[in-house]
This record gives structure tokens, C-alpha cells and sequence, in this order.
């Protein structure tokens, strides 16, 4: 209903996708003019980054897409209106997923993507099978690990009410650091992203693994392929959190 919605003004869809590319490339402006004055950052080169930035936002963008409406659940839940959603012979979390879909987004995915390809074509890698089958998997296990992460956020605001920024901090927050390499960010950071939220799953362990890098933590080089299974662990958690949180719906009680 929302896609048939919005094709009905098939100009204006084209400016709101354009301009969403446009405004989520200005990051990458900001990486593009950091470069004119030096020549590597952390040891990684322009290329070497823009793997990370335009991996991580495809990443981003397909699970935006696809999920990012869940942190509206908050305000659903105090104002009563997840009730409606309770009662119709569809799961809720497809529904929230659905609500307000908005096409539009597949700017910040066109955008990622296009940087991504830029990247890959700019650097010397030794392709193998095996990386040529990692890079579509990076990014399509990426965008599950940032989704099942906006479950859990949606989840939490079951408990907190009003959590969404809390939600976009792990997401939006986590992607900008993911843009830029690990080398320049501590250990016990790195620990975080890679064993308690595993950001790191994302896109940094697959680009090293390409980019014939070595892990700053040390970990074997077949943890460059763990993505899917790092997704499919996390969303276990996600999934049962997010049922937690509608059996303790209680609605507002008017």
C-alpha cells in the first residue's frame, strides 16, 4: 500500500531518492576532503575507506529500508495505537516493519553501493572466489546484524517508553564508526564491537580479509566469513526480546 502510495507521484519519489542519496554521500564528501590533506589515516588509503564507508552503508541502508520504521514503536505504545496491530492475523513486528514504508530510502543503498563499487574498482586486490562471494555477503549479513539490532532497540522501548535515540546510537551511530578503520580506535573498543555488539561483523572483518589486513585482535582469518552466522546469533536474542516486549504490552489503559 505504502509502495503503490508512493509511486503515485513517481517524480517527487525520484527527488526524495535522489536527495536521500545526495545528503547521506555528504559523509563521504567529509572523508573525500580530509584526504586532500593527508595521504593515509590509520594506514588505510582513500579506497581502503571507502570499502568501509560504502559497505556499511548499503549495510545501513537495506536494513533502514526494511526495519527502520521499528523505532517508532515507542510512540505506538503510548499512545495505544499497537493495539490495532494486536488484533489482525499478522505478526506485529511485520507490521511495524511495514508501517509508513518508505521507498525513498533506497538512496542511502544506491549511494552505498555506488561507493562501494568505486572502492573495489580503485584497489589491487588478489580476488578469489572466496572474496568475490564475500562482498555480497558482507553487505547483506551487515544489513541483518543492524536489523536484528533495531529489534532489540524496538524491544527496549516496550520497557523504556521513548528509546529510540538509544536504538539509533548501536545503527546510524555504529555505522559512522564503522566507516573509518579500527586501527584508529582503542582495544577495549574494538573487544566491544567484535564480542558484546558485533558491529565489527559488519564490514571490518570481511574488508580486512580483503584487503589481505591483519585483525587487530588477532582472530582467524575464517572470522571474515562468521557474518551470517554472527546475524543469525544475533537475531536469536533479538527475536525473543522482541516477544518479551509484546507480552508486557499492557496498552495505555483509556
Amino acid at each position: 500500500m505504502w509502495i503503490r502510495s508512493t509511486m503515485a507521484y513517481r517524480t517527487s519519489f525520484a527527488l526524495a531518492t535522489l536527495g536521500n542519496a545526495a545528503i547521506t554521500l555528504l559523509d563521504f564528501v567529509a572523508i573525500w576532503i580530509m584526504f586532500s590533506h593527508v595521504s593515509v589515516l590509520g594506514g588505510f588509503t582513500l579506497p581502503e575507506i571507502a570499502l568501509l564507508y560504502g559497505s556499511c552503508s548499503a549495510s545501513l541502508g537495506l536494513a533502514d529500508l526494511l526495519m527502520g520504521n521499528t523505532d517508532r514503536i515507542g510512540a505506538r505504545v503510548r499512545d495505544g495505537s499497537l493495539d490495532t496491530m494486536l488484533v489482525r492475523p499478522v505478526p506485529v513486528l511485520a507490521q511495524v516493519a511495514a508501517d509508513r514504508f518508505a521507498l525513498r530510502r533506497l538512496g542511502r543503498v544506491g549511494q552505498g553501493l555506488g561507493v562501494l563499487g568505486w572502492a573495489l574498482s580503485s584497489l589491487d586486490v588478489a580476488w578469489t572466489p572466496g572474496k568475490v562471494l564475500l562482498v555480497p555477503v558482507m553487505v547483506v549479513a551487515g544489513a541483518a546484524i543492524f536489523a536484528a539490532v533495531m529489534v532489540v532497540g524496538a524491544a527496549f522501548q516496550f520497557v523504556a517508553g521513548d528509546a529510540a535515540e538509544v536504538q539509533n546510537a548501536f545503527t546510524y551511530g555504529g555505522c559512522t564508526m564503522l566507516k573509518y578503520p579500527p586501527t584508529v580506535f582503542a582495544a577495549d573498543l574494538l573487544r566491544g564491537v567484535t564480542f558484546v555488539v558485533p558491529l565489527a561483523f559488519v564490514n571490518w572483518l570481511p574488508a580486512l580479509y580483503l584487503l589481505g589486513r591483519p585483525d587487530p585482535l588477532g582472530l582467524p582469518g575464517w572470522a571474515a566469513f562468521a557474518s551470517p552466522l554472527v546475524a543469525f546469533a544475533v537475531f536469536l536474542p533479538a527475536s525473543l526480546a522482541w516477544r518479551a516486549g509484546v507480552r508486557s504490552y499492557r496498552s495505555t489503559g483509556s
